[in-house]
């Protein structure tokens, strides 16, 4: 990047901290106002205690997970007003209530689109009645339908599939959507500028959507300016503004790029030069993604349009960008890309992973760069091992986020004492989101095993059953084992109890 680039790029990181500065303001300031209040009387106080009460005991008899309710007790009991200014803000489903009535509406003009082809459902029963309930429930509750007729090509490393999405982005030839978490403006993102210029220079309609905090530190508010030079269209996801407020905690960290309607990629790579090795921050990087062409690929175009008009609604003709796919796929796959929202009460990222767990029979292997998950995941882990499955985990062994992974390894203990194996990939950063059940269903996508990806981000995935790319991710699967430590035993008679920053860290962890 020349020097000016490095500038911006400060200046950008420096919106983020004035925002964050601006956040504990606010608090501070209303914080502030209550204590003075209170001060005046003493029947103000007891009434700002009863209050405190009344509001645990609402959120106690709430239908939200047990580990989101944990922390707002401890914090309003242990700080009556600090935690009743802070779940005024961020605990209320009020709280980004605006945004949801914008993503109802649009979800709404999109749901005549994603209507499931029952035969094809019927089909997969035929096959797999378990699988067939778990694309049922994705149809019903995602709402995305499963599909055949599309082929699947799996990438083990994210540069081949990078590689491959410029040579299909050089033969669109009518539009090309890309939504990615972080955009780096460095050597690799150069050459997809250049393949993205040169096809909008033909005609292409060409839209880039990214989201603000992913990128904030590579790209400044001036990219936009530069891409629409190129022809690219571009648009950004919540930017981070100077007043905050709750949906600044919900990030859009999908993956996503679509060609034609025809062709999509999607993995846990991002459009930077350490997920495809140009650069070795924690050393050598291990992402992976997917290749679709066929029917399923309608999917992942909704998925885009939902957030780009999230943002700024502007697509009224939707079936412009729906074409009938004129393609014959080779195998007769299940394919269901899916994605998921943090704006209801439907957790499906999670839900898919759960159902999945419970459906093993033999073996169930997940990689995953954190491991923060629910009582739940980990009950349903546990119970999986003590039936006979055999359940592994794979997590970085060079962290990018040291206190995170000091919170990840604070849940081996549990896990491997009911006889999940847990390893840690040596050579460096465990990116990739993925996961096989038993060698017939695998999932490739965006979500990580964490509460932000499963809560509050928004993300996106695939289910694939019967079709050749599980093999290829089995044997993935294997090369990651070769490569890592078993650290099992390390932690299957570890008493030493958590510190109290873990435990801290895990209390908070679903509200961070």
């Amino acid at each position: 990047m020349r020097a000016e680039q490095k500038a911006n790029v400060k200046n950008s990181v420096g919106r983020l901290i004035l925002a964050a500065l601006s956040f504990l303001i606010q608090i501070t300031w209303m914080v502030f106002l209550m204590i003075k209040v209170n001060s005046y009387s003493t029947v103000i106080s007891m009434i700002g205690s009863l209050l405190a009460l009344l509001v645990v005991l609402y959120i106690y008899g709430t239908g939200s997970n047990a580990a989101f309710k944990m922390p707002w007790i401890i914090l309003i009991l242990a700080f009556p007003v600090l935690g009743l200014c802070i779940y005024g803000l961020f605990g209320t489903p009020s709280a980004t209530r605006k945004m949801r009535e914008r993503f109802n509406a649009i979800d709404e003009q999109l749901s005549e689109f994603l209507k499931q082809d029952e035969a094809v459902l019927k089909k997969l029963e035929q096959e797999d009645f378990t699988v067939a309930n778990e694309a049922r429930y994705i149809a019903e509750y995602g709402p995305y339908p499963v599909f055949q007729n599309t082929d699947i090509q799996f990438y083990d490393n994210a540069a081949d599939s990078f590689e491959a999405q410029l040579q299909d982005i050089a033969k669109a030839e009518h539009f090309i959507f890309m939504e990615y978490h972080a955009i780096e403006e460095a050597e690799a993102f150069l050459r997809l500028k250049d393949a993205l210029a040169e096809r909008a220079a033909h005609g292409v309609e060409v839209r880039l959507f990214y989201d603000d905090v992913g990128s904030i530190g590579f790209i400044n508010t001036d990219f936009i300016k530069r891409m629409e030079q190129a022809g690219i269209n571009c648009r950004v996801f919540n930017p981070v503004m100077v007043f905050f407020n709750i949906f600044m905690n919900n990030r859009d960290h999908r993956k996503i790029t679509v060609i034609d309607g025809k062709v999509g990629f999607t993995g846990g790579y991002n459009l930077a030069n350490e997920y495809f090795n140009l650069t070795h921050p924690y050393g050598y990087w291990k992402d992976t993604g997917i290749r679709l062409e066929g029917d399923a690929v309608r999917n992942m175009t909704l998925m885009f349009l939902e957030m780009w008009n999230a943002m700024k609604k502007t697509d009224m003709d939707i079936p412009k960008y729906l074409p009938k796919v004129d393609y014959v796929a080779k195998e007769q796959a299940f394919i269901q890309p899916y994605a998921d929202r943090p704006l209801d009460s439907e957790y499906l990222a999670e839900n898919v992973y759960l159902n999945l767990i419970k459906s093993a029979k033999h073996r169930f292997y997940a990689t995953t760069p954190y491991l923060i998950i629910s009582d739940e995941m980990n009950r349903e882990l546990g119970l999986a091992a003590k039936r006979g499955v055999d359940v592994r985990i794979v997590t970085p062994a060079i962290p990018d986020k040291k206190l995170i992974f000091q919170v990840t390894r604070s849940y081996y203990g549990d896990l491997v004492k009911q006889g999940v194996r847990i390893y840690e990939y040596t050579p460096g950063f465990m990116h990739a989101k993925q996961t096989v059940t038993d060698g017939v269903t695998a999932t490739v996508g965006s979500i990580n095993f964490d509460y932000r990806s499963l809560y509050h981000h928004f993300e996106n995935g695939a289910l694939l059953y019967q079709c050749e790319a599980i093999a290829e991710i089995e044997k993935d699967f294997a090369n990651i084992f070769e490569a890592s430590e078993e650290v099992t035993e390390q932690y299957r008679n570890n008493k030493r109890a958590l510190r109290f920053g873990r435990n801290f860290l895990r209390l908070f962890a679903p509200l961070l």
